[in-house]
């Protein structure tokens, strides 16, 4: 079987293809455990640095929002997609023809694609937190009122209404899962709002200063790269029919200010990572940061046996054996 992680080469979609190969299978269309014959990473450049080589990988570069393109990647082999690819937060506030191209259109022609094939593949869409916005409870929970303040938000929002028409017309065989901010992400900074959140111990630990551009009272839902990626691989395995009608699933997560991220650096990395941090304030970053849910209470994910870190010092040290190494060596080569 033939398995499409759109986004593939990014930070989200290398880690899951990573943990596939490895495993070698996963449930097709029918439910079945099937082997993986076919691994196609599809993005805008190809992984850096590059993948271990491996027979059933495959990357293909091109643009997600080109219907033909997309077509030509999801094509009757495939029984899986992945759809990761996405502009990220700030850029999409940024850019509204981009992040609507990008995040919609996209969305679009990765569903159209399946829609074309006639044999309901499964497909995982990657929502986001930022669906929530305004006037917000204090904890969000499974029924929390979308009402998201960004475009990026919206066009999350859109993606999991699209991934629950689909799968009721038999289109696919859908789930969105709505990620809090994940941390922390190894590489270099992006234009994601939430780049700060990883940032704070990334650089630090690998002996490089960094900038926070908001308060150290503000508040992120935080999940790490770990736990991620077994709960992709449990929502996409689960049979359809555990969804009902709501094929979304609101990931846990833990929450924590950035004092108390700075504390956990300090007890991983000492009194010399915390003074590498300056704390400039970034008005438009503090605004989108401010407008996102502080809390998850998930509990649909956990009656379907996805969990949250137990701590910060949990995601720290999993970041300092899965990815320090790399990020050391990634940061020496400037």
């Amino acid at each position: 079987m033939k398995v499409v992680i759109t986004g593939g080469t990014g930070f989200i979609g290398r880690r899951l293809a990573q943990r596939l190969l490895q495993r070698g299978a996963v449930a097709g269309p029918d439910g079945r455990e099937t082997a993986i014959d076919e691994l196609v990473l599809f993005d805008l450049a190809a992984p850096r640095p590059p993948m271990a080589p491996d027979g059933r990988l495959k990357i293909i570069t091109g643009d997600i929002a080109d219907p033909a393109t997309v077509r030509r990647v999801i094509d009757r082999a495939t029984g899986t997609v992945f759809h990761f690819a996405a502009v990220v937060s700030g850029q999409a506030e940024a850019d509204t023809d981009i992040g609507y191209r990008v995040n919609l259109d996209g969305t679009r022609a990765v569903l159209e694609a399946c829609r074309a094939l006639g044999t309901r593949p499964r497909l995982v869409f990657a929502s986001s937190l930022a669906v929530y916005g305004g006037d917000m409870p204090q904890v969000i929970v499974d029924d929390t009122p979308l009402t998201p303040q960004t475009s990026y938000g919206a066009q999350k929002a859109i993606g999991e209404f699209l991934v629950n028409d689909y799968s009721r017309k038999a289109y696919v065989d859908g789930r969105a899962l709505r990620l809090p901010t994940i941390v922390v992400r190894p590489g270099r900074p992006n234009r994601a709002a939430s780049s700060w959140a990883s940032s704070l111990f990334r650089e630090p630990l690998s002996g490089a200063e960094v900038v926070c551009p908001v308060s150290r009272k503000s508040v992120m839902a935080i999940l790490s790269p770990r736990r991620l990626v077994t709960a992709i691989e449990r929502i996409h395995d689960l049979p359809g029919e555990r969804f009902g009608f709501n094929r979304t699933v609101l990931l846990p997560a833990i929450s924590a200010t950035a004092e108390e991220m700075v504390d956990a650096l300090r007890r991983a990395g000492g009194p010399t990572a915390v003074d590498r941090i300056r704390w400039e304030p970034d008005a438009f970053i503090q605004k989108i940061v401010d407008g996102w849910p502080r809390a998850v209470l998930a509990k649909r994910a956990e009656s379907l046996g996805i969990h949250a870190d137990a701590g910060i010092d949990e995601i720290v040290q999993a970041f300092i054996e899965d990815d320090l190494p790399a990020q050391k060596a990634l940061v020496a080569a400037g």
